[in-house]
Order: structure tokens, then C-alpha cells, then sequence
């Protein structure tokens, strides 16, 4: 059965992977063997990422650029493929998010959001998914949110990028699924990382509104998500297609509980 999970002699594409839940992934993705490839657009934390990696045995290799930049990433996805081999894993992680009220957003602000959450998983899954066509073969999971199902004060550019995404990849799934080439995603909830660390603390209301709301009674691990990443990467999730895992402690199967229910 461990064979359905195991990585080995696959490489594995991870967007944004220098840090938070992208790291983890990327470090569940290599721990069942997976070689990695890791791009961002910051050298420090790629340095500093690979070293971890490598530090961890971990085979990693870095690649600076920018996925919202058609040209640059067909360029780099060439380029992965040349020096290191071919593409078999992608995952559309990296993304960002602009907390302002829609009535006061600007719209270039908004049009950042939507190109670099949902025009660059495109533009990335357009030039490593024609290769896996090519192929016959190859996986892509693309980084939804809770947000692709609900909305939320402050974050209307994020939500419909990522309802946009979600869309997107049940889309893909239904063109290329006849190349053996699966896409799905993982939506997760709300996890403890460094930009989340200043909320996780005893009396912050919203700490204690997550806490509350999630029937696992608490934040999510990082590592929480590595075991769905292996999973959407496998043998094991051969015949899944176009599907959104939601890893969020069950947020979204319940609507809450009274405040002052136990």
C-alpha cells in the first residue's frame, strides 16, 4: 500500500515554497520522495529555504521568478525542465492577499490580487500542463481557500480569486483528464503561520472566533496539510479529478455554535 504514496523519482514544481504553507507542503512532498523545485521572488528566502531543505536531506533546487509574467515562467518552466527533468507534480501555491473594504479598494490593487492568485496558477498550469500532456501523465493541485465558498469582510479581491481558482481547476480537470493528467485542489483553513502568529493569543477575539468555530477546537499545523498534498500528488488519487479538499478542521460542515455553548 505505501507504494500508492510513494514519490520517489517524481519532481515536484512548488510555487511560493520558501516559506509558511507552501515550505510544509513542499516538505511533505520530499519526505515521500519527491525531488524539489521551489520558486519565489525573493532571493533571501530561497536561500535560506533551500538551505533548510537541504539541511533536512531533502534534494532542492531554487528558481527565481515571477508566475503572473507569461513570458518568464514559460521561460523558467523550459528551463526546470532542461537542468533538472521533467515536471511530474505542480502545485499552484503562491499568492497573496490585500485586507481592504470593496468600497475602498483600489482597482489596481484588486487586479494584483486576481493576476497573481488566479491568472498565475493559470499561466503556470498552461506551460507545465502541456508537457504532462505530452507525457500522459502529471499532477497539479492548485491552492484554493475556505474564501472559494465563502465570503468575508475585507477580502473581496482574495475571495473571488480563489472562487475563481476553484472554477479553474475543475475546468482543467475536465479538459485534461483524458491525458492522465488529474488537477485538484486543497483549501485550507486557518493555520498557524508567521502572519498569522500576532491572532493566536489567549483573549484576541478573533483567536477565540476560530477556535470556536472549528469543530477541531483549535488553529491548523502546517504539517496538517502535508498528508493531503502526498495524497493529490500519488497513485492513490489516480481517478480523483477537478475536486477541492478542504482541510480546515471541518469550518465548513457546520455553521457554528452559540457563544456560550460548551
Amino acid at each position: 500500500m505505501t507504494d500508492l504514496f510513494n514519490l520517489s523519482g517524481k519532481r515536484a514544481l512548488v510555487t511560493g515554497g520558501t516559506h509558511g504553507l507552501g515550505m510544509a507542503m513542499a516538505r511533505g512532498l520530499a519526505k515521500a520522495g519527491a525531488e524539489l523545485i521551489i520558486s519565489g521572488t525573493t532571493p533571501d528566502k530561497m536561500t535560506s529555504a533551500l538551505l533548510e531543505y537541504r539541511n533536512e536531506g531533502h534534494t532542492a533546487h531554487g528558481y527565481i521568478f515571477d508566475v503572473t509574467d507569461d513570458a518568464d515562467a514559460a521561460r523558467h518552466v523550459e528551463l526546470i525542465e532542461r537542468e533538472v527533468g521533467p515536471i511530474d507534480i505542480l502545485v499552484n501555491n503562491a499568492g497573496i492577499i490585500k485586507r481592504i473594504p470593496a468600497a475602498e479598494m483600489e482597482t489596481d490593487d484588486f487586479r494584483r490580487v486576481i493576476d497573481v492568485d488566479l491568472v498565475g496558477p493559470f499561466i503556470m498550469a498552461k506551460y507545465a500542463g502541456r508537457r504532462m500532456i505530452e507525457r500522459q501523465a502529471g499532477k497539479i493541485i492548485n491552492i484554493c481557500s475556505m474564501m472559494s465558498e465563502l465570503g468575508r469582510n475585507t477580502v473581496s479581491a482574495y475571495a473571488a480569486a480563489k472562487g475563481g481558482l476553484k472554477m479553474l481547476t475543475r475546468n482543467l480537470a475536465t479538459e485534461w483528464g483524458k491525458f492522465n493528467v488529474q488537477v485538484n485542489g486543497i483549501g485550507p483553513g486557518y493555520y498557524k503561520t508567521s502572519q498569522t502568529a500576532p491572532l493566536i493569543v489567549e483573549g484576541n477575539p478573533f483567536n477565540e472566533f476560530i477556535v470556536s468555530r472549528t469543530p477541531a477546537g483549535r488553529w491548523g499545523d502546517p504539517d496538517d496539510l502535508m498528508g493531503t498534498a502526498i495524497f493529490l500528488a500519488s497513485k492513490a488519487s489516480d481517478f480523483i479529478n477537478g475536486q477541492i479538499i478542504y482541510v480546515d478542521g471541518g469550518i465548513l460542515a457546520t455553521i457554528g455554535k452559540p457563544r456560550n455553548e460548551d
